[in-house]
């Protein structure tokens, strides 16, 4: 490790990861900095969870080099069903209708770590790890970091510090940049399900009155499961037994899929919408989940959070290629003011779902589902929403201007 770096990441996760990728072959000098062991990663049950990848976010991992063997892991979503419980509007979704391959992929979150762990090795950027950030203080021309790696206090310095140390950023906590909280008052229930019927590439997003259920296709004929439920229900149902879990799982999906079976571990966490009140301060950018945490609703957290690190590295690499201090007001504020429209959008995309979808009043039921029928069959209000799905909306920053 040396004593001064371009860029200081902190945080060597997805976001984290992908960003020094990007950056390879800028000719920065890159430090990358994380506190979980590779055998901590290893053994995590983190790596399980399902991520649910939009079309525009394949096409960022693939000019990373990053999507050829993950993709080896991941289920293709073909089409997806949106309905209603208890309602007759539905809209329906299709790959072939958009002409792409697949709408997105569900994948488990260590296969794409593999890959960035693998990528990084043959990377020139000094990964440093265990190392845990305790200390931060900017300058005019840098900002200076304090850090323990293995019980040793060390500090270095970097134009330009990147937390990408996701919810808990220890990054935005030294900078002491607050958060907008919405509550929702919700929690996720997380499992995998066998259906009797193989979904066949369909995701399935159903509306209850509690919030949301989604059943992802992960292949082997199973579903990833996110089942959004008050939380005083949700805090009942985690006291269910295997089979009256089932059955209720059971009545809020239906029967599309024929009988269902518990295929993995039951897990739970409450949802609430985080934003953070800055993004950029002191020669330092929030990126990913430091930045924003929002309900599952539509699959778009890390969707979002991949742009993030496009945008940024795609900024990154052409004024580093200037020889400009990539640590300038001008220069973050700019970025800043470049992803607060593709934030504001996806954050009043989903939060609207929530408040939509979680409503069972008679009027607004009937409202969304004459909208449901109407989008069904509307073939150029269906392609916008597709779009939207694909993370294909608006203007799509590269990965690879970054790559030699």
């Amino acid at each position: 490790m040396r004593d001064d770096y371009d860029l200081i990441i902190v945080g060597g996760g997805l976001s984290g990861g992908s960003l020094a990728l990007a950056l390879k072959s800028s000719g920065l000098r890159i430090a990358l900095l994380e506190a979980i062991t590779e055998q901590q990663r290893k053994a995590s049950p983190a790596g399980d969870r399902a991520l649910a990848l939009s079309y525009g976010s394949v096409q960022l991992l693939e000019s990373l080099g990053l999507w050829a063997r993950a993709k080896q892991h991941a289920t293709p979503i073909t089409d997806i069903h949106v309905s209603d419980l208890g309602h007759f509007g539905k809209t329906r979704l299709s790959a072939a209708r958009e002409k792409v391959p697949a709408l997105g992929y569900v994948v488990a979150a260590r296969a794409l770590e593999n890959e960035i762990v693998s990528s990084l090795a043959d990377a020139p950027v000094d990964v440093i790890c265990p190392a845990r950030l305790i200390g931060l203080k900017a300058g005019p021309e840098k900002v200076c970091v304090s850090l323990k790696c293995d019980g040793e206090s060390l500090t270095a310095t970097s134009s330009l510090l990147v937390g990408a140390d996701g919810g808990n950023s220890s990054v935005r906590h030294l900078l002491n940049i607050e958060q907008d909280i919405t509550d929702y008052q919700q929690t996720a229930i997380i499992t995998t399900v066998k259906p009797e019927f193989d979904p066949e590439g369909t995701a399935f997003e159903r509306f209850t009155k509690y919030g949301p259920l989604a059943f992802l296709p992960a292949g082997n004929g199973c579903c990833s499961v996110v089942w959004t439920q008050t939380s005083e229900n949700a805090e009942m149902i985690a006291g269910l037994s295997e089979s009256e879990f089932i059955d209720q799982l059971q009545k809020d999906f239906g029967s599309r899929l024929g009988y269902l079976e518990l295929a993995g571990p039951r897990v739970s966490f409450p949802l609430r919408l985080i934003k953070a009140k800055q993004v950029v301060a002191n020669r330092s950018v929030l990126v990913g989940n430091a930045v924003h945490q929002l309900h599952p609703v539509a699959g778009q957290g890390f969707n979002l959070g991949l742009r993030d690190i496009a945008e940024l590295a795609e900024l990154l690499v052409k004024n580093a290629g200037n020889e400009k201090d990539i640590g300038l007001e001008k220069l973050l504020s700019s970025y800043d003011a470049s992803r607060r429209k593709d934030h504001d959008a996806v954050t009043h995309f989903t939060n609207g779902l929530v408040r939509l979808f979680s409503n069972d009043k008679t009027l607004v039921a009937w409202a969304r589902n004459a909208g449901l029928i109407g989008l069904d069959c509307f073939p150029p209000g269906k392609r916008v929403l597709a779009r939207h799905a694909m993370g294909l909306s608006g203007r799509q920053p590269r990965f690879g201007i970054g790559r030699g």
